[in-house]
């Protein structure tokens, strides 16, 4: 079993609105749902193996008020209290606030937990682990093609910058308005075209072991797990990866606030989770998946509901 949470987005301000100025979110008071998940996970008997955390645990108003630093310390300290490892995917936000460089020399960045190497070139941060036989887990790094974190003299800002121009040319590269891709939005990112072969390496491996394989990133890569928007780059690229293997059972995301599911055409699981920065006080938004042979079930807290995933 493990736990799994997405899109905590802590910061230490009175409650706001999102960029449409029509969704509330609760920055403050997302570290209480944190520590609230963190004890309920503390109960689980047998332990848990580790959890996920998916992305966005720091929120981009941290940067514009030089409270980055703290506001990271205060959510990993709350993690730290888990007496099982966390893995991390790194999110938008978290790039808002640091350098990939920065990121790297983190607690977020937990290549180190036990896990196998990620792809041979770079600073991808995607890499996979097994914690139970014939059962892997596979992390990307959805933003490994972005401007976000970059320097903008480095080579991958240009490439991503010249990519998301390509696609989009609206003043506003965060402004998906008109596209035929609405995706390409500076907000996402992608999969460098070396994290896909060494992906497709990983999951040929597990095909050759008869692994079930979950995989798991900030960014959904179906759009009816998620909207037209809020989807990676070139999502297209990595289901292409995924079915053209049979291991894969399940991929896992957040981004979305809303959340979604969809089980796709060759059988895969797509689940993306509700965000804790957008659910009130008396309600939560964290869950525990169990692990059989044939299926993964879901127990959800607040707004994720509980599902059933057979393999």
């Amino acid at each position: 079993s493990f736990g799994v949470i997405a899109d905590v987005q802590y910061a230490d301000v009175d409650d706001g609105y999102d960029f449409s100025g029509c969704r509330r979110r609760y920055y403050r008071q997302s570290l209480t749902l944190l520590q609230n998940a963190v004890e309920a996970w503390a109960t689980e008997r047998p332990p848990l193996s580790f959890v996920l955390q998916l992305g966005d645990s720091i929120d981009g108003l941290n940067a514009r008020r030089g409270e980055a630093e703290g506001a990271l310390a205060q959510v990993l300290e709350v993690l730290r209290r888990l007496p099982v490892p966390v893995h991390h995917a790194w999110g938008n936000h978290e790039l808002y606030n640091f350098s990939r460089a920065r990121l790297a020399r983190s607690d977020l960045s937990s290549r180190t937990a036990g896990a196998a190497a990620g792809p041979p070139a770079g600073d991808c941060q995607a890499y996979h682990f097994s914690p139970a036989p014939r059962f892997r887990f596979v992390l990307l790094d959805a933003y490994d093609l972005s401007t976000l974190g970059r320097e903008p003299d480095s080579p991958r800002y240009k490439e991503a910058l010249r990519l998301l121009r390509e696609k989009n040319p609206n003043d506003d590269l965060n402004d998906p308005a008109g596209l035929q891709e609405p995706q390409f939005v500076e907000f996402n990112g992608g999969f460098s075209q070396a994290q896909l072969d060494w992906f497709n390496e990983v999951l040929k491996l597990s095909d050759e072991n008869q692994e079930k394989v979950v995989v798991t990133g900030h960014l959904p890569i179906h759009p009816d797990a998620s909207d037209r928007v809020s989807v990676a780059w070139n999502y297209q690229d990595a289901l292409s990866v995924i079915h053209s293997h049979h291991c894969v059972v399940c991929f896992l995301a957040g981004h979305m606030h809303d959340g979604g599911y969809c089980l796709d055409s060759h059988g895969v699981h797509h689940l993306t989770l509700e965000g804790v920065i957008e659910t009130p006080s008396e309600s939560n938004a964290f869950g525990t998946i169990y692990v059989y042979k044939d299926k993964m079930i879901l127990k959800g807290r607040g707004r994720i509901s509980d599902r059933v995933m057979h393999f």
